[in-house]
């Protein structure tokens, strides 16, 4: 008998019954793979299975699942206060980004408060022994298995029964009932199923490696990310020491909050004030940077957008973005055309946020659009001013939030004066030594710092 098969995407988990060059759930392009079928018989006088009995939400018990912290701040910080028992967490990221090293580093923190199984289904024990070595962890007590089949792993866990399981990565692991290979769409799907039941189950938390697409997205269908109860991206720039860690998802706290860490011969090592961090090596008197204090989260985080302009060779001028939104640049500089008069129709245009990190957040508009007519008048923002706001179509500064938490930051660091909109003056407590300069819109803002 021919068994039966069907074709599964893997960027969605579309199901279709024969092979599509085209995903039509997410119109990617050959993501389509075989798959066979596995079907159980049932006879029609077969009993039903268990019943579960519904209980009471006012009469469950949450005592047992208090957080404790894992013992590095950042990564407590970006899960909200701390690792919640029987939590699923995914961690991402690109190749060598310093996914594993992260988790090594915690197995060492936790090894001390909680008992903790590293399984790993790319690297054998010697090497684990050794990384964990670099990373001054030669006392380490925790346990270490090597396996990819996740029946094995579940018998090992049952019998050791860990606080915090990591498993790294899932994409190598397979249930033997499932016929495709470790990878495809079924098998992530089954694994992943069965830790989120252990860990619903037993109160355990685990943690879960994913690697990443060429996209930057994890690898494996998108029900994956529904399945765990929080999604961690470690980002960076393989130039730059600096990494990120950001939640996109977290069911236990916010998903605005991040973690810096630099990247050492040591390992990870966290970064406790990014601010200073990201303006480490700011040039004076250089026309086109502009410092912003955007919040990420509860912290606000200072960074210098640099701006340079050149009159174009071509037709149509280039405009290139690094760390920030390049339909955003567009609408900074037609703005500036519009409502200030700066002719920027022949002028290429290349945006970079410094230090690797990317900003979205709209109260950076005012500084990207300082930073634009800076460079294209060839004159310099005192060194000591910062500006944050949010820019509106017709060239007015809107109102942000948060904006005294900004200001502190900014005082902090030792900054003199901060451009903000009139809208957030009224009753705001403004930190001594801070001078605050105030504008309704761009053209008054431009009168001030140019």
């Amino acid at each position: 008998m021919k068994a039966k098969t069907k074709f599964v995407c893997t960027a969605c988990g579309y199901e279709v019954p024969k092979w599509m060059g085209k995903c039509p759930g997410c119109n990617a392009w050959n993501t389509l793979e075989e798959e066979i079928i596995r079907t159980e018989r049932k006879s029609a006088g077969s009993a039903p299975a268990a019943s579960a009995t519904p209980l009471r939400l006012s009469s469950v018990d949450t005592s047992d699942q208090q957080r404790f912290s894992c013992g590095i701040r950042e990564l407590d910080r970006v899960l909200g206060g701390g690792i919640v028992r029987g939590s699923l967490i995914l961690v991402g990221g690109d190749p060598g980004i310093g996914k594993s090293t992260l988790l090594l580093q915690l197995a060492g923190h936790l090894d001390k408060q909680a008992s903790l199984l590293y399984v790993s289904g790319e690297e054998s024990e010697k090497q684990l022994k050794l990384r964990a070595d670099r990373l001054q962890e030669k006392e380490a007590e925790y346990l270490v298995l090597t396996e990819t089949d996740i029946t094995v792993i579940r018998a090992a866990v049952e019998s050791v029964k860990p606080d915090v399981l990591i498993i790294d990565s899932i994409q190598t692991m397979y249930h033997p009932d499932v016929s495709s290979a470790p990878g495809s769409v079924s098998q992530v799907r089954e694994v992943t199923l069965s830790l989120m039941r252990y860990a619903k189950e037993t109160g355990t938390a685990i943690f879960i490696v994913g690697h990443v697409t060429k996209d930057g997205a994890i690898a494996g269908p998108k029900v994956l990310e529904h399945m765990v109860d929080s999604v961690l991206y470690f980002e960076g720039e393989r130039n730059h020491s600096y990494r990120v860690l950001r939640a996109v998802k977290n069911r236990f706290g916010s998903t605005n909050e991040i973690g810096v860490f630099e990247m050492t011969g040591a390992g990870l090592r966290e970064v406790e004030n990014p601010s200073s961090m990201l303006l480490e090596g700011r040039p004076d008197s250089a026309p086109g940077s502009a410092v912003v204090c955007t919040m990420e989260g509860t912290r606000p985080v200072l960074a210098e957008i640099q701006a340079l302009l050149c009159t174009s060779s071509f037709g149509v001028p280039r405009r290139m973005a690094t760390g920030i939104d390049y339909n955003r640049v567009n609408l900074m500089i037609a703005v500036l055309e519009k409502r200030v008069g700066l002719n920027l129709q022949n002028q290429d245009a290349y945006v970079n946020i410094v230090g690797g990190i990317r900003l979205d957040e709209p109260a950076v508009d005012l500084a990207l659009a300082l930073s634009i007519a800076s460079a294209f008048r060839s004159t310099p923002i005192d060194s000591h001013l910062a500006a944050i706001g949010e820019i509106g179509l017709t060239g007015e500064l809107r109102a942000v939030s948060q904006m005294e938490r900004r200001l502190a930051e900014v005082e902090k660091l030792g900054f003199k004066a901060c451009l903000i909109p009139q809208a957030n003056v009224k009753n705001l407590q403004i930190p001594k030594g801070l001078r605050i300069l105030p504008a309704q819109n761009i053209t008054e803002a431009l009168g001030f710092v140019l």
